[in-house]
Formats: C-alpha cells, structure tokens, sequence
C-alpha cells in the first residue's frame, strides 16, 4: 500500500476532491535590499532568479528564485516562464517594498524573536560537511552549527535580513525524532 500521509489529531483521513491539484508553490519573505539579499541567495545558496515582477504603482518588486535542478528547463519567453514559476513546488518569493534599502531604520521581524511566528526555511545539501565548509568561507552567519545542541546534524544559518535558513542532508536525519 502507497504512503498516504501520518495520522494525528485534526488531520483529515481523506484528501477532499476538491483539492486535487493543489501544490504549495512559494513561501515570502520581505528584504531590505534586493540587490544584498539577491547576492546571498543566487551566490550562498545557488538559486536562480526565475522572474522579477515589478508593481510601481504598489511601489514594490517581486523576485522569484529557486535551486533549478539538472533537467529543470524554464522557458525562456516571460509570459510562460511566469505561468511555469507559478506551478512549481519549492519556490522562494523575495518582496521589495522600495526605498527600504535607502532606510537605516527598516527591518523585518525574523519570526525568531518575541513574539514568535514565522520560524525558517530550509535547504537540503547533497553533503552538510561541505556545505558547512562552504558558507564558512563566505562568512555566513549562523544561528546553530551542525554540531551545536541536541539536534546534531542540523545548522541554521541567517539571510542578510536576519532570516533563519535551516540546511539539512537528508541521510543524515533517518533517525530524527524517535
């Protein structure tokens, strides 16, 4: 029989019809300056800026980036690409409200400090040692090294606006939570 999900308290057994199709696309975050935040998460993290939309009488701009795998082909024409960036899991929408970057006193809540909310993104590593290796000679902050408190394993890193990033190797977490 297929994986159908874990059952606790207040899950629905069954996926009602009407949700078929559905698929989590994007998470988003508000950052100060794109052009900061754009060369962490294109030359950090290696995502790629899928599309940028731009809204100028809201006065804000989007960026929509995510890690392309081998064989991912966005097409080249905007209009598709928008419509392909819209029905992809996994997508990380970065919001500018302009002029946030001219700003000394702009910030974002990081839903880390109190009161707490929003917590983290992740991303998985092929090999969490390099990776460590990685962001450690590009001078990333970290919130939690691998080898730091109870849950080995896992780091956390910050974005430059203070956004928790977990970096996680899939094989490596087998035994999580039991």
């Amino acid at each position: 029989m297929a994986f159908s999900g874990e059952t606790h308290p207040g899950t629905v057994k069954e996926r009602p019809e009407e949700t078929e199709g559905f698929t989590l696309n994007h998470s988003m975050l508000r950052v100060r300056d794109p052009e900061i935040s754009l060369a962490f998460y294109s030359g950090v993290l290696g995502m790629k800026v899928l599309r940028r939309l731009d809204f100028p009488e809201m006065e804000f701009s989007l960026y929509f980036l995510t890690c392309l795998q081998d064989g991912d082909t966005p097409p080249e024409e905007t209009g598709e690409r928008t419509a392909w960036t819209f029905s992809q899991r996994g997508i990380l929408e970065l919001t500018h409200n302009w002029g946030t970057e001219k700003d000394p006193d702009a910030t974002y809540h990081n839903g880390n400090d109190q009161p707490q909310g929003f917590g983290h993104i992740c991303i998985s590593v092929p090999d969490l040692d390099k990776a460590i290796d990685w962001f450690d000679r590009n001078g990333v902050t970290y919130v939690k090294r691998p080898e730091q408190g109870k849950m080995k394993d896992v780091a956390f890193i910050k974005d430059p606006d203070g956004y928790w990033i977990e970096i996680v190797e899939p094989a490596r977490l087998k035994g999580m939570g039991q």
